[in-house]
């Protein structure tokens, strides 16, 4: 992956959509009917103060509903309280990283308009030293589906404001690097001007995904759940120890699993004991009952200070 760290660094490509048409459509009238519709159906009390959403990042047919219940949140935020910049915390499918990157692109083109990249914020993170953060090249950018699939739909509820984002990828992570790289961007995560989504599926089962652990007395699909839940209780509790040593133990295919617990280093140990962590929406693709099924889970949540 090529990478620059320089104070001279200038944005390089725009991002193109090249999972329109694919995993969401790409006519622009249809996905905002799309996405109109999975808001409407997505019943969630309001917040105030909102710091970070959980979102997931499958196709929309599969897990278009559940981002609306975090994209509804954001939307009726957005309508009472203004933010300057959106961190997308996502993870790396297909290429293997052992640290995080930040988006070389100027602009992220999206069927329902472009979203502009925070340039500046992007300058400050490339200052950070120990560990340094590297730059995206175009084509590791426009691979990764789980930054893309958040576009859309942030382009459709911020649209007619000044928000710009910045995507970080959070790739392959030793424990010890979440910590880093958590602590490194505890003081932007921080600023009150900031909200960040962090894109994220939960398990994955099924013996395309090489992972099929079961419960003794109970169906599969329920085993799911409540393993899903086990990660998501600790999360809330926002303690990156609990969570790590969760997903040692159960090993339980997380995708987005780096980018949390970037995130969680980056709030565990703020002064303000006020963040709470809360999950409003849990789903799965299918309900698994025999091993020659599979699933993908998807959840949705919110931090915000109370």
């Amino acid at each position: 992956m090529g990478s620059s760290t320089s104070q001279s660094f200038k944005s390089a490509y725009e991002r193109s959509a090249l999972h329109a048409g694919s995993w969401y459509d790409a006519d622009p009238r249809s996905l905002r009917t799309t996405l109109d519709e999975n808001l409407a159906r997505a019943e969630v009390e309001s917040f105030d103060n909102v710091r970070a959403l959980i979102v997931p990042h499958a196709g929309y047919r599969y897990s278009g509903p559940t981002a609306a219940f975090s994209y509804k949140i954001l939307q009726q935020f957005l309508s009472r309280q203004a933010i300057r910049t959106i961190l997308v915390l996502h993870p790396a499918h297909h290429v293997y990283l052992q640290g995080c990157a930040v988006s070389g692109a100027s602009r992220l083109q999206t069927p329902l308009g472009d979203l502009v990249v925070d340039e500046d914020l992007r300058q400050q993170i490339l200052l950070v030293e120990d560990p340094a953060f590297s730059v995206m090249e175009k084509s590791v950018d426009e691979d990764e589906h789980s930054g893309e699939m958040q576009y859309p739909y942030l382009a459709h509820v911020i649209a007619g404001r000044d928000i710009k984002v910045l995507p970080i990828m959070c790739g392959s992570l030793e424990t010890v690097k979440e910590k880093l790289f958590g602590e490194n961007l505890r003081a932007i995560i921080a600023r009150p001007e900031i909200c960040t989504i962090i894109s994220s599926d939960f398990c994955h089962w099924g013996s395309r995904f090489s992972y099929q652990p079961t419960g003794n007395s109970i169906p599969i699909h329920q085993f799911i759940e409540e393993m899903d839940r086990k990660g998501m209780d600790l999360i809330q509790l926002k303690d990156p120890g609990a969570f790590a040593s969760y997903l040692k133990e159960t090993r339980n295919t997380i995708c987005g699993q780096h980018a949390i617990a970037v995130w969680l280093n980056a709030v565990s140990a703020t002064t303000d004991s006020n963040l709470e962590v809360r999950f409003v929406n849990y789903a799965q693709s299918s309900a698994v009952t025999s091993r020659k099924e599979s699933s993908v889970s998807y959840a949705a949540a919110v931090a915000f200070v109370k």
